[in-house]
């Protein structure tokens, strides 16, 4: 599975949920929430102020994508 901007959270942390400490590593501490686990990770990071580009790198790098 390669992470996209527009995958959606609850999809990659059921995935791989070691990725989860690169999430709080940005500020997205609500992983638990049902709203946030449905959102895209592109989303995400608007509203969290992260770089979207640099956290699909990191989650696809972690994941071996």
């Amino acid at each position: 599975m390669t992470i996209t901007k527009n995958s959606i959270i609850g999809d990659v942390l059921d995935k791989y949920p070691d990725t989860a400490e690169l999430f709080f590593s940005i500020g997205m501490h609500c992983l638990g929430c049902p709203a946030s686990r449905g959102e895209t990770i592109a989303e995400a990071c608007e509203v969290h102020g992260a770089d979207a580009d640099a956290l699909i790198a990191s989650l696809n790098n972690a994941v071996g994508e």
